[in-house]
Order: structure tokens, then C-alpha cells, then sequence
């Protein structure tokens, strides 16, 4: 049986910039989303989503590298986790690697549900 998956059109109503090591050219869906493909850098990925967004937030999602790069380079001031109790086995540590001296943390708010716990912090820059 063949799988096929659907991705939605306009599903962040918005740019979206996704870093890669690939050049490729942007993906332009029905509505008001266009993927840009970005491959120099978390820099410059962050100042054309700036420009996109026009003062709105900036949402950084993707594993644990990516995460940390934008952690390490100082460009987050909140982030959620969202916690669901399944074991993968191996992996990236998300906070490995992290300067703990950078930020100070403080749980903004907790979002219990029946499978996943949402967990939001504010960073602040020591």
C-alpha cells in the first residue's frame, strides 16, 4: 500500500525560512505561505524572517542542532517544550552543549493535556 502524505497549503500563513545545505529554490504554496530554503546560516535566516515578519514573533522550530545554534547565538528570549512521554532511544540532547551562564530561565506558564505537557520560558540574558 502506498503512503501518501498530504501537506497542507498556507498552513503557517506566513514565510517560512528552512535552513539547509542544499540550494534549492523557494516553494510557493496556494495562500500566503513560501518556504525559502536558506543555507548561510542561522544570521541570515533570522534577519529575512525578521524583514518577513514586520515586528510580529519569529517562531524558530527543528531538532536539537538547530535549536541549540539559536540558543548559543543568543536569539531566543522564550521557548516552549513540549514533553510527551515517549522513548526514542537515542538522539541529540537539546540543552547539551548549552553556556548555562547566557540566560537566566523562568516558567512562564504549564499546559497539562491527557498525552503532552506544554511547557513555556522565558530567557532573560544574564
Amino acid at each position: 500500500m502506498e503512503r501518501v502524505l498530504l501537506w497542507p497549503n498556507d498552513l503557517y500563513k506566513a514565510d517560512v525560512y528552512v535552513l539547509t545545505h542544499e540550494k534549492r529554490e523557494p516553494w510557493v504554496q496556494e495562500g500566503t505561505t513560501t518556504f525559502y530554503f536558506i543555507n548561510d546560516g542561522i544570521e541570515s535566516a533570522l534577519a529575512k524572517a525578521r524583514q518577513s515578519a514586520k515586528g510580529k514573533d519569529i517562531r524558530i522550530q527543528g531538532g536539537a542542532n538547530t535549536i541549540q545554534q539559536f540558543l548559543n547565538a543568543g536569539f531566543v528570549d522564550e521557548f516552549f517544550i513540549h514533553i510527551a512521554p515517549v522513548f526514542l532511544g537515542s538522539g541529540i540532547r537539546l540543552f547539551e552543549g548549552i553556556d548555562k551562564d547566557k540566560y537566566d530561565l523562568q516558567i512562564e506558564e504549564v499546559i497539562p493535556s491527557d498525552l503532552t505537557t506544554h511547557l513555556r520560558y522565558k530567557l532573560t540574558k544574564k
